[in-house]
């Protein structure tokens, strides 16, 4: 299982100054207060490799550039006083930022820093704090010694660990001989793929615990999905490319693909699952207005079309594994449902996003195991699969 601690071993977070960030009041190139990074660095210059990271709820405005770093006392040759200093090279991140936005340095090897800035009031922000820990983060480094304070990473942990663009490397080599019997060197369709990871997991309930069964089914069928991947890619490097630089970029984004597509798909292939188990009603991917198709239909299409059908008693519910701005796709996906659920598994949205998808009319639902993401006062406005599963079947009751 992995640990936070495999990806930092200690990082310090704070708000960027303006001194920081604007080239018209300084070009000092340093971060301000970096005086306790002693815990972390210690007392000896070193020279790190950085990677410098800018997040945004707008996927385009996600940067990442590599830089150079130096760890230094400016007063070395002080008998009495020390001056730490962390030097970084002109990047286009801290040109891009704001006075405000959360910036996390986190060391990620040896000699390797991880610069992370989120936009201020964005989910990327909400999405750093939580998984560091952090509370309210003012203009002091708040330092935190990752090793010493370790926790073992969880779905939503995975996710925002992913985000920041680290591979997680967790696989199920004791599964390996059954997944080769079953579909040999080659990827099964998505169904069948999500079928055989159900079965594999045992201890759980779709309609006990439909919340905690789908993160049980959507872990597993990663993990079985990378070890599989795994076997098959390293058979295929070691085929080798022959120099054919068209090829191997081929295949990369075919391996690239492969996963988004995987993922989306498999979260509705348990969703359906759990649905079937619940004997709840429901259309999968049915088209409504203008070729729209909705994820979810609740009782069924052919009650949706029918205009005579009361419209109180029809659910629609959009399926995201990731939200973003991608959340407002769901709004015209079934004109006669006027009040729309989304589930997602983006762990914490910022307010900013929920409270504009309570102004759409766009219910959020969030696996419970994720729910703890999310602020107090957002967990007041969301509902849990479970929440869904009642509220659907009470209308189904009513037909």
């Amino acid at each position: 299982m992995s640990q936070l601690s495999t990806y930092f071993s200690g990082i310090g977070a704070k708000r960027l100054s303006n001194v920081e960030v604007n080239p018209n009041v300084s070009n000092q190139h340093e971060f301000n207060g970096i005086n306790e990074f002693r815990v972390i660095f210690g007392d000896d210059k070193i020279n790190f490799e950085g990677k410098f990271i800018y997040l945004d709820d707008d996927p385009d405005q996600i940067i990442t550039e590599d830089s150079n770093l130096t760890w230094y006392d400016a007063r070395a040759n002080h008998a009495t006083r020390t001056e730490y200093r962390l030097y970084y090279s002109t990047n286009s991140i801290i040109s891009n930022s704001s006075v405000g936005d959360l910036v996390v340095i986190g060391r990620t090897g040896e000699n390797k820093l991880a610069i992370i800035v989120a936009s201020q009031g964005s989910t990327a922000e909400q999405q750093i704090k939580w998984l560091f820990g952090l509370e309210e983060v003012a203009n002091k480094f708040i330092i935190r010694d990752i090793i010493a304070d370790d926790q073992v990473l969880n779905f939503a942990g995975k996710y925002v660990i992913s985000i920041l663009g680290f591979e997680i490397e967790d696989t199920a080599p004791n599964y390996l001989e059954q997944l080769l019997e079953n579909f040999g060197n080659t990827f099964p369709t998505t169904a069948i793929f999500s079928e055989f990871a159900r079965s594999t997991v045992e201890d759980v309930s779709a309609v006990e615990e439909p919340d905690k069964t789908l993160i049980a089914w959507l872990e597993r069928e990663e993990l079985l999905f990378k070890t599989l991947e795994k076997h098959i890619v390293s058979q295929r490097l070691e085929q080798g490319f022959a120099g054919d630089v068209d090829d191997f970029v081929r295949y990369s984004l075919s391996v690239h693909n492969r996963r988004k597509s995987r993922a989306g798909h498999s979260f509705e292939n348990h969703l359906a699952s759990i649905f079937q188990e619940n004997k709840i009603l429901f259309s999968k991917g049915k088209k409504t207005e203008r070729n729209n198709k909705p994820d979810f239909l609740f009782p069924n299409i052919e009650n949706y079309k029918n205009l005579n059908f009361n419209t109180s008693l029809l659910t629609m519910l959009g399926v995201k594994t990731s939200a973003k701005d991608r959340w407002r796709q769901v709004l015209s996906e079934a004109e006669r449902i006027s009040n729309k659920h989304l589930i997602t598994l983006e762990p914490g949205i910022s307010s900013n996003q929920t409270i504009e998808m309570k102004e759409q009319s766009l219910q959020l639902v969030i696996p419970y195991p994720l729910i703890e993401t999310y602020t107090t006062a957002q967990q007041e406005e969301i509902i849990s699969l479970s929440n869904f599963i009642h509220l659907v079947r009470d209308k189904q009751e009513k037909l």
